[in-house]
Parts: C-alpha cells; structure tokens; sequence
C-alpha cells in the first residue's frame, strides 16, 4: 500500500526522476529534426538541455564546434555529464549569464520547453537573451504545442506510461490535468510510482499555450523574425489542428 505521496516542485530536479528522463522520452522524430540544424551549424546553444542527449548525439555523430547545454535542474545536469566530453554544460538559465558577443549560430528549446516561460516579463527576458546570444545570421528554433489542437485534453489518469529501470523495476507515470485552461495556462500533476519508492513521487507543473499570432509578437517585440513555422516534425504546414507550432527565427 502506498503512503502519501510526496510532492516535489520540478519532476527531475530530483537525482532519481533525472536518471528516468531518458527512458521516458526515447529519440524520435523531433530530435532527429533538432539533430539535423545541430550538425549543421558551426556553434550551438541549447536552453533547457535537460539530461543533454542532443548536443551527446550531435558530439558522437562528429560535430566538431561549439556546443553549450544550458539547464537549471541540477540532477538532469548530472545525467549529461556522463556522455559524451567536450561540450559545456551550465548550470542555470538565460540570466545565468551576459550573451554579448556570444555569437552562435544556433540556438534551441527543445522539448517543450519554451511553455514554462510563463510570464511576459520572463518570456520577453528568454527572448531577448536569445536575440543578444545569436550571431546576426544565427537562427532560433523552438517548438510549442499548438493551443488550437487541445493536447491537454488526452492528458488523463487512464492513460499511464511504463518504464523499466536500470535495476529492473518498474516506473509508471500518469498525468492528470487539474481544471480546464486558466486563460492560456493549465496546471497539471506527474505521477511517478514504482521503482525505489515507497510513495507516489508527485510534481505539479504549469505551462502556458501561445497561438501563433503571440508568438510571432512576442518574437518581433525582441528583434526576432518568423522564417518557418511548421505544424509537424516532418516540416508539414501549421494547421488548426496541427500538434506542434514549430517556429524558425532570425535577428530582424
């Protein structure tokens, strides 16, 4: 029987959720997407790098230049240390550092990340350091999900992810969304249960669901300009229901 659970502010700040990421979210067609930009321009930022398994592929694949993984869990830090050597990885976020003169020719937020920038402040602020780290003919690349499409609406208890660790156990995680959209934010809950355990390890998460037209505002209002936006992994056109707002920028 399981205790109460214990509720923990990020679901892998903690060392033992970090080491599951991995596993929980395989390679797919979206990292084969960011891979392909990655090798393909000279230097590299990504923000919210997470465990850093795009930049360690990219590394193993033979990238020769620059590349930075930027992540304020600590814990998912760990877990990229343990690749592939020579790429720097940094604790913190966009204010971590001053990106003048940075140069890079790409930066990226995979993984959804760019839908914890909740506020205007901090997303003008992301934004901005962006614009400032890129080089004048660098690029932008970020995907969000599409609000038009309703994802959250699949996000329910019956629908529960498995995983075996490295010892062998198994990891369940389920997802459950607390309320309809709050404006354009919704607030969810992870569940991870199994494993070392001997309680349900819970995280409440908020994320926030731009539509194409904010976005590009947001972008013009820090001296960046949509070159591409695509609905899918395979370039497809953005649509109503398309899952994903996929979008290019440039400095304006």
């Amino acid at each position: 029987m399981w205790h109460t659970a214990a509720v923990v502010d990020h679901s892998y700040a903690d060392l033992s959720l970090a080491a599951l990421y991995d596993s929980l979210n395989p390679w797919g067609p979206g990292d084969d997407f960011y891979l392909d930009l990655v090798m393909s321009a000279g230097s590299v930022l990504d923000v919210g790098c997470g465990t850093g398994q795009l930049l360690r592929r990219a590394r193993g694949e033979g990238h020769g230049g620059r590349l930075m993984g930027i992540d304020p869990a600590a814990a998912m830090l760990v877990q990229a240390r343990r690749g592939e050597p020579g790429v720097e990885w940094v604790l913190g976020d966009l204010r971590t550092r001053h990106w003048d003169g940075a140069g890079f020719d790409l930066v990226v937020m995979t993984g959804h990340v760019f839908q914890v920038l909740l506020s205007d402040e901090e997303l003008r602020a992301a934004l901005t350091a962006v614009r400032t780290a890129l080089s004048p003919t660098g690029r932008f690349v970020f995907e969000s999900r599409n609000p038009d499409a309703r994802p959250w609406e699949s996000w329910t208890r019956d629908r529960v992810q498995e995983v075996v660790t490295a010892d062998d156990s198994t990891v369940s995680v389920r997802h459950e969304v607390l309320g309809p959209p709050v404006g354009d934010r919704l607030t969810f809950t992870e569940t991870f249960e199994g494993g070392l355990w001997n309680r349900p390890q819970v995280s409440r998460s908020t994320l926030r669901f731009l539509g194409s037209a904010s976005l590009s505002g947001f972008l013009a209002g820090a001296g960046l300009t949509i070159v591409a936006q695509y609905g899918d992994w395979a370039r497809g056109p953005l649509t109503s229901d398309s899952p994903e707002i996929i979008t290019v920028a440039r400095p304006s």
